[in-house]
């Protein structure tokens, strides 16, 4: 039979190429509205970021991830993942798959890759093939850091940072970490531009109208570059939250938009991006403004810690700090304990020395497509109605 070809369809790089939707962590997903170009320099950022070459091979836990496979010549080998419940990994068969296939490149979330981590570094198992994994969706834990080596002797561990709306922002990897005040995510990749701008949760018409924070002052980042998108499907009123013009609303002139990335943080003294937490997450009390990752990397040092939450009660500008712990204990007295131990590291710290409220919940809510942002509104609302544990009676070592 005659073989039948079909036309190629010439587009603009400003022509609609797909609709992406966000996880909807702190809301509903919204259609994200990608053009030809912002696709084309995402492949082109991602290949010289992170030294992709034509021929490797790549385990995507993220399944929408291998679409990226053909542009940047590498084959695709499908994980035995459930992608509606990725936490639920067998971890023996992503091992399997890596080095039975020599896989080099795979990307998944910081809770997939710690299950994977920990499984190799218990049964000696090493990872030769991999040259680079990638985790995101939430803040990599300073465990996982430390132990990568040990499971990918011949690779690194790198951690994008950005969203649905704008991706990569920045990255960091292994060998570049430095301790500080919330989740160091690396230098904005070469492309893009990012600003540290004083927090507003209303719309903001134009550029000209921030007012942008020094070096180490927290506020809310906002990025500028070739894979930013403009707006979302047919969502205006989002749209311009989310959105800045570069200059006044009023012109006709396309420069192009900055992004609001929903997210707060600070540039420091080297330039690096340090993630605070989610603009909406944030705590406010009659006391300043708490945010969630300086406060929670306080706290996950405890043994008996692994997901923690800050969260806030009552009316914001009056609310009441308080840190949920994940965790399987039940029994009144030893989450009393636990809660007083939590206090005393607590105190430790001034950025956290108000907390005296304590509770414990046996499975956070999550995100489903990467099992790692929790539901941190969710778990202030279940708050309300839980037992918590006040330990304010503990002597407070900061004044």
């Amino acid at each position: 039979p005659e073989a039948v070809c079909a036309d190629v369809v010439t587009s603009a790089a400003t022509d609609l190429a797909a609709v992406l939707f966000t996880s909807g962590s702190t809301g509903a997903p919204k259609g994200v509205r990608y053009e030809h170009g912002m696709f084309d320099a995402q492949v082109r950022l991602i290949r010289e970021t992170y030294g992709i070459e034509a021929g490797e091979i790549d385990l995507p836990m993220l399944p929408i991830f291998a679409l990226f496979n053909p542009a940047l010549g590498m084959t695709t080998i499908v994980p035995e993942i459930d992608p509606r419940r990725p936490a639920t990994v067998d971890p023996r068969k992503i091992i399997q798959a890596i080095n039975q296939e020599n896989v080099t490149n795979s990307f998944g979330s910081p809770t997939l890759w710690r299950k994977i981590g920990d499984y190799c570094i218990a049964h000696q198992i090493a990872l030769p093939s991999l040259r680079r994994v990638l985790s995101a969706g939430a803040p990599v834990p300073a465990s996982l850091w430390a132990s990568a080596p040990q499971w990918m002797p011949q690779g690194r561990l790198h951690s994008p940072y950005g969203a649905t709306e704008a991706l990569p922002v920045s990255t960091i990897s292994s060998d570049q970490i430095a301790a500080g005040v919330g989740a160091c995510v690396g230098r904005p990749v070469v492309g893009n531009e990012v600003k540290i701008i004083a927090i507003a949760d209303g719309v903001i018409a134009s550029l000209l109208d921030v007012r942008e924070l020094p070096v180490g002052e927290i506020g809310e980042i906002i990025v500028s570059g070739p894979t930013v998108t403009k707006s979302y499907d047919d969502a205006p009123d989002a749209t311009a939250l989310a959105k800045i013009p570069a200059v006044n609303a009023s012109t006709t002139a396309d420069v192009g938009v900055w992004h609001r990335m929903g997210d707060c943080g600070y540039l420091d003294q080297e330039g690096r991006l340090r993630f605070c937490g989610r603009k909406a997450e944030r705590v406010e009390t009659a006391r300043g403004t708490l945010h969630t990752e300086p406060c929670e990397q306080v706290f996950r040092v405890h043994p008996q810690v692994g997901r923690c939450a800050l969260i806030g009660l009552g009316q914001r500008g009056q609310q009441e700090p308080a840190i949920v712990v994940e965790t399987k204990i039940t029994a009144p007295g030893m989450c009393l304990a636990l809660a007083k131990e939590l206090r005393a590291l607590a105190l430790a710290q001034p950025y956290t020395a108000a907390i005296t409220r304590f509770y414990f919940h046996p499975k956070f809510p999550v995100d489903v497509r990467h099992n790692a942002k929790i539901h941190r509104l969710t778990l202030a609302r279940w708050a309300t109605t839980a037992r918590g544990f006040d330990v304010a009676a503990l002597p407070d070592r900061t004044g």
